[in-house]
């Protein structure tokens, strides 16, 4: 064989080689366009749901404030309530002092009254 044709043979199966190469390249790169373009798809028929459950997030977050915001005038009333039992309770107990007080007057003034104080200065007369 003469070294041309060995050459020719050499630079033919180069050529081949390198076709090869390019074509399997070409074929990959068509491969990963599919896969991406599946993976696009996916996403966007995932999009819709994930709008959804965002929606649904902001929702109870807007529940939430409000329920929040209401317990906090709850907790407000109930302080307001406490307060004003704090100041009737106060009132109960100094009428039921002026109560008290009157009643022992009544009882020092009566003649036929059977309390402590009356016995005691009964029994030194």
């Amino acid at each position: 064989m003469s070294t041309t044709i060995v050459i020719v043979i050499i630079v033919v199966a180069v050529v081949i080689v390198f076709l090869v190469a390019w074509v399997l390249m070409r074929k990959r790169r068509e491969h990963q366009r599919a896969e991406a373009e599946s993976i696009r798809e996916r996403a966007a028929e995932q999009e819709l749901e994930v709008g959804q459950r965002e929606a649904r997030a902001e929702e109870t977050a807007a529940r939430s404030r409000a329920a929040k915001a209401e317990a906090e005038v709850k907790a407000a009333q109930a302080e307001q309530l406490a307060q004003q039992a704090h100041v009737h309770r106060g009132d109960a107990a100094d009428s039921r002092t002026e109560l008290d007080r009157e009643r022992e007057r009544a009882d020092k003034v009566d003649p036929d009254s059977k309390s402590d104080e009356k016995k005691s200065g009964e029994k030194t007369d």
